[in-house]
């Protein structure tokens, strides 16, 4: 802990112990908006998996630019020869306990399973001197993660005739919180570990050990997204996941390549803790909370949850949530009246009847559930007609800033954008920002993303002027959230460049036809 301390010190960062927080970071020194705080290579990391060669991405560095699979076990890519070497002390042993398995099992193996192989993989090399050791990077930060539940499996009878399936008592089974697990978690987690079991074949393996890992995992493994935060992976950052949750965080976590990056989102002093958001911050308190207890067994007492049922978080949730006035030119938000006929608009009093939105709520989802299916089986123009029918539905049941609309008309966005139809697509991106720049407040990578699809679909239609007001938005919030210094950084910095001499021409060459005519 010791060696930690000093390599986060110089990092102007220390670890201190909260009595109900446990381990938290705390600054040693001021940090500026954008600045970076830590950073962290994973522990062990894995792409997503993929169904088609096509979409592989290098086990490495995660691009999806040709790859190739190890000619031995079939199961990893590889972009090219440096890196393969930079895996290779991992992956040859990984390789050969691949090899021990059935085909079949081999190509339906889930990225969680790898991950645990790699896991105890590295950390048998790490034991034998073969793979170096530092202060932040070594299993011992493992041993100290957080697991809210506490497994202790004893395996009961293990079936090899059954495929995938062991049979064991249930009733070993101990946990700090009964209620936190249900009983096919219990199942998964003993399935889960057997398999990590069959695939090593160690003798000395502890069981219940990789049973506890796997809850440790469920807590503290991070998704591993590109620039634009699309998932690419899932890496185990021991350093990282010290760091707390706050619905109002001062600061944000992203990735340049696998390397986990906490920047400042605003002036942190010394002596502050630092915080990110584990999760989506776009909804009611209610919503956050259940998200948090559910993935993490915690209620989060920050400054936006502390306001949990007073006036302003009720009307908010309401908004976000909630339904929308029976008068469409009133803007006001409605709650539910006191005899539970329905809601009340809070601005001019009026009744939506219960049974009203109930019938719309059910249309809605049927719908949804229509329009998934046919988006999911490839048709994406049926799927379109039915997404604007939904849309249609939702601006007469929610709030005009409805997270559910919101999320409708993100999905028409991307589908108008795999269909290349620019100018669609402009118009539903257009109609999200409103709601993003309520629910994503301040230096937000999510708002600072959406400036930027705007800005991109703009100028491809030749809106010059509105392309580069968009394209700043997005540089003002992606420079602190993201940096300055990664491709898709300079990427935008070029793309900002053209917009401002198109417009700059554009302009000129107005005053020079004003002039003329004149």
């Amino acid at each position: 802990m010791e060696e930690l301390q000093e390599a986060l010190r110089e990092k102007g960062v220390t670890v201190s112990t909260h009595p109900q927080k446990g381990r938290c970071i705390f600054t040693t020194r001021d940090f500026s908006p954008g600045e970076v705080i830590i950073s962290q290579e994973p522990y062990v990391s894995v792409p997503t998996k993929t169904q088609t060669g096509s979409s592989a991405k290098c086990e490495w560095c995660f691009t999806s630019t040709n790859v190739k699979k190890c000619s031995a076990c079939q199961v990893v890519y590889y972009c090219g020869a440096t890196c393969q070497k930079s895996d290779w002390k991992l992956h040859r042993f990984e390789c050969q306990s691949l090899l021990k398995l059935e085909r079949d099992r081999i190509k339906s193996l889930a990225p969680t399973i790898r991950l645990m192989v790699k896991l105890y993989l590295r950390r048998k090399l790490q034991s034998e001197n073969n793979i170096p050791t530092t202060a932040m990077d070594n299993y011992a930060l493992v041993e100290l993660l957080v697991s809210r539940i506490l497994v202790y499996i004893y395996i009961y009878h293990l079936s090899i005739e059954l495929i995938k399936l062991y049979c064991f008592d249930l009733n070993v089974f101990t946990f700090e919180d009964i209620s936190d697990i249900d009983e096919k978690q219990l199942v998964l987690y003993a399935q889960m570990a057997n398999l990590v079991n069959l695939i090593l074949q160690w003798t000395d393996i502890n069981i219940k050990e990789i049973a506890e890992n796997f809850s440790k995992f469920a807590c503290n493994a991070h998704t591993i997204c590109d620039s634009e935060l699309k998932p690419l992976g899932t890496g185990l950052y021991p350093v990282i996941s010290i760091i707390n949750h706050c619905c109002l965080p001062n600061s944000v976590l992203v990735f340049e390549g696998r390397m986990a990056v906490v920047r400042a989102v605003h002036h942190i002093k010394k002596g502050t803790e630092v915080l990110i958001s584990y999760i989506e911050t776009a909804g009611s308190t209610i919503t956050r909370q259940k998200a948090l207890k559910e993935q993490y067994f915690f209620s989060c007492t920050c400054p936006r949850c502390i306001k949990l049922g007073q006036i302003d978080d009720i009307q908010e949730s309401a908004i976000l949530e909630g339904y929308s006035c029976k008068d469409s030119r009133c803007k006001g938000f409605l709650l539910r009246d006191s005899e539970d006929k329905g809601f009340i608009c809070q601005q001019c009093g009026l009744l939506r009847e219960k049974e009203e939105v109930m019938n719309l709520a059910g249309e809605i989802k049927s719908m949804s559930e229509r329009a998934s299916l046919s988006s999911s089986s490839g048709h994406k123009k049926d799927a379109i007609v039915m997404y604007k029918s939904i849309e249609e539905l939702e601006l007469r049941l929610y709030h005009a800033f409805s997270i559910n609309l919101m999320r409708t008309r993100e999905t028409l966005l991307k589908m108008f954008m795999e269909l290349q139809d620019w100018k669609e697509a402009l118009v539903y991106c257009r109609l999200t920002i409103p709601v993003y720049e309520r629910v994503y407040q301040g230096f937000h990578p999510l708002l600072g993303l959406q400036y930027y699809t705007c800005g991109k679909l703009e100028w491809l239609l030749g809106e010059s002027e509105e392309a580069f007001k968009s394209l700043s938005k997005a540089m003002d919030i992606l420079r602190i959230t993201h940096g300055t210094t990664t491709p898709f950084m300079k990427e935008l910095s070029f793309e900002l460049e053209e917009a401002r001499a198109e417009l700059s021409y554009k302009l000129s060459r107005k005053e020079d036809d004003e002039g003329f005519q004149g």
